[in-house]
């Protein structure tokens, strides 16, 4: 059975940026008229008000792909105009991947070149490796050679992204050093080198609760220019980040649109606040943290499964009984501790906070 070829994009459960946002690259491009660097698609600036939205001369309106402080986005462009590499470090769910990928989808238009950092990645997967069959029939040359994404982005002049750098181990990360300060890919089994060409650039992005897992060497370290993204400032910026997604999302699955779920929305990133900050949002009493990170990206999937269950098996309204168990499996990993900091929550918090008598039930009800 053989598998149909679809065209790119198309029917894609998860487009890549260049393909979802098309429409608004290609409006940009019409209408940047400033500098561009050497094989860069757009402009530093437009590539920041891609990131960062904005209304063109002609009326038409960029979305928001980044909700955060403008000049975190404009050190972290500047920066891949650079010779620098970029480090985008951050707490899981500061969007660290996402803004990975939108950068590379505006600087080159292609987001794909992408090497995904485990303990196991191989050294082959940011250098290169062989197609053993033409390696036996004919020996070494470069048609039996397999190129990493990195060796791509070098050859053709493109924005390669490493993701979880800090995951892969350590003599493997630095394969980096020699790519990232001279600019060159040796190739010693044919006695040739790639060398990069300009607009090559390289994004990481590593998770600080990774720490002392596989920290990078210092060597390594010099090569990038380091961003950190922070969590949202305000309960209202990540309220809108999570409805934005989630609407988004909900698109992309053919999820009606929840009409009166911005009051869910805005109870799960309530719940998620307090218990990752360790206080109420009106500093008056002190909660227990989980163990969980209980992240932006978090708060997006437990709405999005919510908004399912609505769509699914209710009447479409998002309601707390659609997202309570969501926010339990988010809270309690830790099956002994943190259910007990969850039960204490609901009853010193949640149960004396006026308008959350259903959102109390609903939660006790799955906590039971």
């Amino acid at each position: 059975m053989t598998m149909p070829e679809n065209d790119r994009g198309a029917d894609a459960l998860r487009p890549h940026a260049e393909d979802a946002f098309a429409e608004e690259l290609k409006a940009l491009a019409a209408a940047d008229d400033r500098p561009r660097p050497a094989r860069w698609n757009l402009s530093p600036w437009a590539v920041a008000t891609y990131l960062l939205g904005g209304t063109l001369a002609d009326g038409t309106v960029i979305t928001p792909k980044y909700v955060g402080p403008r000049r975190i986005v404009e050190v972290a462009v500047t920066t891949l105009a650079t010779d620098r590499a970029l480090l985008l470090l951050g707490v899981p769910g500061t969007a660290k991947t996402w803004v990975s990928e939108h950068l590379a989808a505006a600087v080159s238009g292609d987001s794909t070149l992408l090497v995904q950092g485990t303990a196991g990645t191989p050294e082959e997967a940011i250098r290169y490796g062989w197609n053993y069959a033409r390696l036996l029939a004919h020996g070494p040359g470069r048609e039996a050679l397999v190129p990493s994404p990195v060796m791509r982005a070098m050859a053709e002049g493109r924005v390669a992204r490493v993701e979880e750098l800090t995951r892969i181990p350590a003599d493997v990360q630095d394969t980096l050093i020699t790519v990232l300060s001279e600019k060159t890919l040796p190739i010693p089994e044919l006695g040739q080198e790639v060398q990069a060409v300009r607009g090559f650039n390289l994004i990481a992005t590593a998770n600080d609760r990774d720490r002392g897992v596989n920290e990078l060497s210092s060597a390594l370290r010099r090569r990038f220019n380091t961003v950190v993204l922070p969590l949202p400032a305000t309960a209202d910026a990540e309220v809108d980040i999570v409805a934005r997604r989630v609407d988004q999302m909900g698109r992309a699955l053919d999820l009606p649109a929840a009409p009166e779920g911005l009051e869910e929305i805005r109870r799960v990133v309530t719940v998620f606040r307090e218990l990752r900050d360790g206080i109420t949002a009106d500093g008056r009493t002190k909660v227990k943290s989980p163990s969980g990170t209980l992240s932006t990206a978090e708060a997006i999937s437990v709405v999005t499964g919510g908004l399912a269950l609505a769509a699914h098996f209710g009447d479409g309204v998002l309601r707390p009984s659609d997202v309570a168990a969501g926010i339990l499996g988010a809270v309690v990993r830790d099956p002994a501790a943190d259910r007990v900091v969850w039960q204490e929550y609901l009853e010193a918090v949640v149960r004396e906070r006026d308008g959350w008598k259903d959102f109390y039930r609903a939660c006790r009800e799955v906590t039971a």
